[in-house]
């Protein structure tokens, strides 16, 4: 993790809640206004079906009651780690303002456009009508409308929602998606199996993607992946993808694969860890307890665990190891049901990995804050150039994780570093070569995805980093991709990094979504203290920079379960 001038450094519950207007161009044209007519297809859900709709997790279904007219209405089974988020794609016009607006019912229900305006309401009792506006961009054809509830907050309903605008194309879309490509099973339980596949291409735009096992359909989902649950263990199961776009047309179907489930035993018994960073020592550190509360988060990253001279460990090098305010914080953390995972390192400091003479002396090091804890895991946060680009600290680190893993039994190892967008760096790739070489046993290689002059796109970048790590664990340890997931950690940086990259609450969701989908094992972020709103505030150590509701990064990143 890296400290910077911050002392650094290192979906939304009322997310997205402005009317920000989709991929505004520049001042070339004013937008058109858009004619009344509802371009939506089955917008009161009356045809008994979900189609044209897709929704997250097979979440949504279609009910007849509670509805707000008609006899049909949507239901959103929203669940602790997925916001029924039901979606449909359409074609619209450029630079055209549209109306869209919706009668919803539950606790937090949202409306909105994808990457643009949203809104929300809490009418948990009877049918309460939203609405808002957005106008596309300059070259925009599509556009994504979604309803969504929230994490844990029950069944919400939908119904008669209407997108008022001219349809796009011009005329009636008879032209049919592409077919998708390179079909492949990512990985699997005794009762799921993960698929991922090419994209398809459309004249309009794709809107769904509908998973059939045999001749039956399963899932719709928006995005190239999807887990498809419910499932017999050691049973062989047959999957094909089509794409659909918003008027209907459904491709031709993908390369079929074939996938046995695992033997019975209720899915993976890998490590997982939800463990957004905490940092007593700077940021106006929260109480961890009513973080707790009020997100369901159990576990955090402690930072940071340093030399006080000597080899010996000691909280920011000066805060003492034991009987001071971070052992006061941790046992306030076990007695409320959590538990913590020290950092040792990051962007500065004295660093034990650096400054301890030998990998025995660290080893020993290490061992003091396991003793001193009772840890069931350690993170080492490998940066700069005095351990990350260092060949001998890095091999001096790896062999003292080996050592005392292999003194406590059940613990588990994680190393912490830097990335680029494709995945590791050339210091990246030669630790995972030494742990593969020292057989240190590593339970999870941790990616840092910010700060990599990475650009707008942070989930698509984090994602491309993500599979180039796995592709780098497959190459270096023989591993299939299922087991290379389940050795990846993702930590990002909320709100605005020290380079302007801004990773939204929106997209955090998406890398959660994204790391639950593809069973990877941890998912923390930099940091709890910075959790809070301060829109344009700049990169500070005790807010993100961007509008979002309190602990809103550390609520979604609960959700993970690998």
């Amino acid at each position: 993790m890296r400290i910077t001038d911050l002392g650094r450094s290192r979906r939304r519950f009322f997310a997205l809640l402005g009317t920000a207007a989709l991929a505004l161009a520049g001042a070339v044209a004013l937008p058109t206004t858009a004619q009344a007519a509802n371009i939506l297809s089955n917008p009161g859900f009356e045809s008994g079906s979900l189609s044209p709709w897709s929704c997250t997790g097979n979440l949504g279904s279609v009910v007849s009651s509670p509805v707000h007219a008609g006899s049909k209405a949507l239901a959103g089974a929203v669940s602790s780690s997925d916001n029924a988020q039901c979606s449909q794609t359409v074609p619209v016009q450029p630079n055209t303002t549209y109306s869209l607006s919706g009668w919803v019912r539950g606790n937090y229900v949202y409306l909105g456009v994808d990457g643009g305006a949203s809104t929300w309401t809490t009418s948990p009792s009877a049918y309460s009508r939203l609405s808002v506006s957005f106008t596309t961009g300059a070259s925009q054809t599509s556009a994504k409308i979604y309803v969504h509830g929230w994490y844990a907050q029950g069944t919400y309903y939908a119904d008669d929602i209407s997108l008022d605008g001219p349809g796009g194309g011009g005329g009636s879309d008879t032209q049919a998606p592409t077919t998708p490509t390179n079909l492949t099973s990512t990985g699997k339980t005794s009762s799921s199996v993960s698929l991922s596949w090419g994209a398809s291409s459309d004249n309009v735009g794709v809107s769904a993607y509908d998973v059939y096992s045999g001749s039956n359909q399963v899932l719709s989902v928006s995005g190239t992946s999807a887990t498809v649950g419910g499932l017999s263990p050691s049973t062989a199961y047959t999957f094909t993808v089509k794409a659909r776009d918003a008027a209907g047309n459904t491709s031709a179907a993908s390369n079929s694969v074939s996938v046995t489930t695992s033997a019975g035993g209720g899915g993976s018994t890998g490590f997982k860890q939800a463990a957004p960073y905490l940092y007593l020592g700077w940021g106006d550190p929260p109480s961890a307890t009513s973080v707790m509360s009020s997100t369901g988060i159990k576990w955090f990253t402690m930072a940071f665990m340093l030399d006080s001279g000597g080899c010996n460990p000691a909280w920011d090098s000066s805060r003492p190891l034991t009987g001071g305010t971070d052992q006061t914080v941790i046992n306030q953390i076990r007695s409320a049901g959590g538990d913590v995972v020290p950092s040792f390192g990051g962007w500065q400091g004295s660093k034990l990995g650096a400054n301890c003479s030998s990998a025995g002396a660290l080893a020993g090091a290490l061992q003091k804050v396991i003793d001193a804890y009772g840890l069931k895991a350690i993170d080492m946060d490998i940066e700069n150039t005095d351990e990350f680009e260092n060949e001998a600290v890095q091999a001096k680190i790896l062999t003292a994780l080996k050592t005392v893993k292999a003194n406590n039994p059940g613990l588990r190892t994680i190393v912490t570093f830097g990335t680029s967008t494709t995945g590791p760096t050339y210091y990246g790739n030669r630790l995972i070569e030494q742990a593969q070489s020292l057989n240190a046993g590593i339970d999870v290689f941790t990616i840092m995805p910010f700060d990599f002059g990475g650009g707008s796109d942070m989930y698509g970048n984090t994602v491309n980093a993500a599979e180039g790590l796995k592709a780098k664990l497959k190459s270096t340890f023989g591993w299939d991709d299922a087991t290379a997931y389940s050795h990846i950690g993702i930590s990002g940086m909320n709100g605005l990094s020290d380079q302007q990259e801004n990773t939204t609450p929106a997209i955090w969701g998406q890398i959660r979504d994204w790391a639950n989908a593809h069973h990877i094992a941890r998912l923390a972020y930099w940091a709890v203290n910075r959790d809070r709103s301060c829109p344009g505030g700049g990169v500070v150590s005790n807010c993100s920079g961007i509008s979002q509701s309190t602990w809103q990064f550390t609520s979604i990143t609960a959700g993970f379960t690998g």
